[in-house]
This record gives C-alpha cells, sequence and structure tokens, in this order.
C-alpha cells in the first residue's frame, strides 16, 4: 500500500503498485487487458479488502450482538471495531450516527419512511434537483403522495450546475426537507453542500446529502457538511456490496421510529408491545451483512493508508486528461461542467450517430468498460435532451493510457459504424 503523506501523494509513482492490490485488473479478454471505466457503478476490489472478508469468514464466523463465547466476542469486536472506523474516517460525532444498512437505496428510504411519515404533512414540499439519481427521486415521490406534498426541483444551468438562483427561491418558500447528491453520478456536478444546509437551516428545513459518488472521492467531515442526514455505500468506495451507511443527526434518529422490526433492534419484547434498542441498533433488525460490514472497516483502513487528497488529485488528473483527450473523437459532445476541479471523476458523453448502448458494446471487443443508458438519472436525461449517455468514470486505479485507449477504441467504433 502506498503510505499516506502530509501532501497529496503523486500516485501515478506508485500505479504499478496499486493496480497489483486489485485482482481483477489481472484479467484479459481475447488477449487485451481490461480497461475498467466503469467505477460510478462500482469499483473493484482491493485485496486488504477481500482478504479482511475472507479471514472473518473462515475463521471468525460467528453471529453478532448475541453470544458470550469467544468466538462470538470476535465477531462483535470486528464489527463494532468497523463502526468505529467509519465514524472517524467521517467525522462523525459519536459511532452511535452510524447505522449500517444495505446500500445509500436503503438508507435514503429508511429517511423517508421515518422521519417522513412522521414529520411531512400535507401541503409541505419536498425539495431535490434535477441532478438526483432515482434512489434520492422514487423514495420522495412516494412519500409525497402518500402525504399529499409537493415535490420540486432545483433546476440545472446549462453547464450543468445547479441554478443557485432558483434553488434560494425555492428554499425561501420554506420546504420541510431538502434532498440534494452530493456529486452527480451522470454530469459529476459538484454541489456546495454546506452552503446548500445553511441556507435549508436557515428556513427550518431538514437536509439528507446523497453521498453515493463523493464518498469514493472526496473527504467527508459531517461536521463540516453539517447535514442531519448523509448517506453513501461500500461498493462505490472500493468495498464490499451489501452495505451501506445512513449518518444522521443524533437527536433525530432517537425521535425517528425503527425502519424494519424484529431481532436485534430490541430491548424487550411483550406479548403486545415491545421496547426499542438504543442508538444505533435500533435500525439494525435482523442479522447484519457481518463479512461485508467488517470488510467496510477494511476498505476504510486501506483508503487511509493512500489519503483521500490524494485519490482526489489523481482523480482530478485522470478526469482533466479526458475531458482534453475526447473531444478528439469527432461528434463528440461532453455533458457537464469542463474544469476537471468542478466535477467528480465521471465523464457522460454522446457518440453522434451511435447509440450508447452500440457504443458500449463495440468498446467492449477492446475490453474497454464503461456505462451506456440513463445511469438511473431519467429526469435529467429528459433536462438533458438525450434518450441516454456513455459514461467513463475513473478511480485509483486508472490511468492516462487507459483514457487513450478508450479513445482509441471511440474512434474505432466510428469506423465500425461508417462515420470516417
Amino acid at each position: 500500500m502506498v503510505a499516506a503523506a502530509t501532501s497529496p501523494v503523486k500516485l501515478t509513482q506508485h500505479m504499478e503498485q496499486i493496480r497489483d492490490e486489485f485482482p481483477l485488473l489481472k484479467r484479459e479478454f481475447d488477449d487485451k487487458p481490461i480497461v475498467y471505466l466503469d467505477n460510478a457503478a462500482t469499483a473493484q476490489k482491493p485485496e486488504a479488502v477481500i482478504k479482511a472478508i475472507d479471514r472473518y469468514l473462515r475463521y471468525q464466523n460467528s453471529n453478532v450482538h448475541r453470544g458470550v463465547y469467544t468466538l462470538a466476542a470476535e465477531a462483535d469486536a470486528l464489527f463494532e471495531s468497523a463502526r468505529k472506523k467509519v465514524a472517524g474516517w467521517i467525522n462523525a460525532a459519536t459511532p452511535k450516527q452510524v447505522i449500517f444498512v444495505r446500500n445509500a437505496t436503503e438508507a435514503i428510504n429508511l429517511v423517508a419512511y421515518t422521519w417522513g411519515v412522521a414529520n411531512v404533512k400535507a401541503g409541505d414540499t419536498i425539495l431535490i434537483t434535477e441532478l438526483e439519481h432515482h434512489s434520492n427521486i422514487v423514495p420522495w415521490q412516494q412519500l409525497a403522495k402518500a402525504k399529499d406534498a409537493k415535490l420540486e426541483y432545483v433546476p440545472i444551468d446549462s453547464e450543468g450546475r445547479l441554478d443557485m438562483q432558483k434553488l434560494d427561491s425555492l428554499i425561501d418558500a420554506g420546504p420541510k426537507m431538502v434532498a440534494v447528491t452530493h456529486i452527480s453520478n451522470v454530469l459529476g456536478t459538484i454541489n456546495p453542500v454546506s452552503e446548500i444546509v445553511s441556507k435549508a437551516k436557515a428556513v427550518g428545513a431538514k437536509v439528507l446529502i446523497d453521498g453515493a459518488q463523493a464518498a469514493p472521492q472526496l473527504a467527508l467531515d459531517m461536521t463540516e457538511i453539517d447535514a442531519d442526514f448523509y448517506v453513501f455505500t461500500g461498493h462505490k468506495m472500493y468495498g464490499p456490496t451489501g452495505v451501506g451507511v445512513l449518518y444522521g443527526r443524533r437527536e433525530l434518529l432517537e425521535e425517528m421510529p425503527p425502519f424494519l422490526t424484529g431481532g436485534d433492534m430490541i430491548s424487550h419484547v411483550g406479548r403486545q408491545e415491545s421496547r426499542w434498542n438504543e442508538l444505533p441498533w435500533k435500525f439494525e433488525a435482523g442479522t447484519s451483512a457481518i463479512a461485508e460490514v467488517i470488510g467496510l472497516g477494511a476498505t476504510v483502513d486501506w483508503i487511509q493508508g493512500i489519503g483521500m487528497d490524494a485519490i482526489r488529485a489523481h482523480e482530478i488528473e485522470l478526469t482533466g486528461y479526458a475531458l482534453e483527450s475526447l473531444p478528439a473523437v469527432p461528434g463528440l459532445k461532453i455533458f457537464g461542467p469542463m474544469p476537471s476541479e468542478d466535477r467528480g471523476a465521471v465523464v457522460s458523453f454522446e457518440l453522434e450517430g451511435i447509440h450508447p448502448h452500440d457504443v458500449a458494446q463495440i468498446l467492449d471487443r477492446d475490453a474497454v468498460c464503461i456505462r451506456a443508458g440513463h445511469h438511473c438519472a431519467q429526469p435529467l436525461m429528459e433536462r438533458l435532451a438525450v434518450p441516454a449517455t456513455s459514461r467513463a468514470s475513473f478511480a485509483i486505479y486508472n490511468t492516462t493510457a487507459e483514457i487513450d485507449q478508450l479513445v482509441e477504441s471511440l474512434q474505432n467504433a466510428r469506423h465500425v459504424f461508417k462515420l470516417d
């Protein structure tokens, strides 16, 4: 592992060592090395995470919060150690604010169906943006319908940034909840979440931030962001699937009813009524994804060993290189803010004359993996006036040589469709 430093490490100097930690990157298709550029969907996993999960399943497998024997105590310690690691990594005031869920989608649903159902009333407004993933749209649609509330959207401008003047006017109207993505999974737009939180709190609104794309790319500080809820998922930040995190303001979590009920989230069950467990376990019904939580703890260790500043610097460099290189392909249009410093490590584009799905399939012949489709953001596709886009997204192990391969493969796609 590359050691963290007081200033960002130049990761390109350690790229062979970094890539060697990811087993999947050693695969080839038809003697062509994999060029994995779909990290916004899920990132690859380093050996340290794979080994942590394997070690637990081989030698420490036991249920948590139930047994008193030594093996169970070891599992408990590993599980709760992971919670402490996550809490420290995001600068939460206490591990009790860290709730383990399956993914960011479940975390948003938890808030909508607990805090939302208890607090949103007829005529209230829920404010989201045109940049949102379906996971930060559909739960609020359902809540608005159930409560006869209004769902409003903050529009974006021609560069794919939020229209801050319109946002101000919508917030001044006094919404009950403001739910916004930290980084757009399509355009890479980085939203000024601390500023949005401050504006929303001034009118008494609660704020949820969808950090699924931000967690692998930005240093997160819950004290600084000051949101009421912040959600992210493990698998996009080099961790396992099946585990995500809901961070919540403690007093709100204390007030909220449980989302799921049953084992482990109770302190006492009588014949007619029950009492809930304390935080964080009140929201963790049933047997948790123990191996995955332990893997997430190992992921935090691995990321901290490199340093978020170094990861961010590398991804800015890669994104900037892609933004400069891709326009060499005739007929290619890039969506979103152009300065790489203003966006996450994702570039969505269209290639004139070729459907994005065809682009992705042709690139697959060269073992270049990109995403094609609406990216679970159909309202945004409607705003962009396209049915779908192609999307390349970058991670710590990607290189400029892989972006060169992407450009070459796109040129080949034009040749296949006789667009030269």
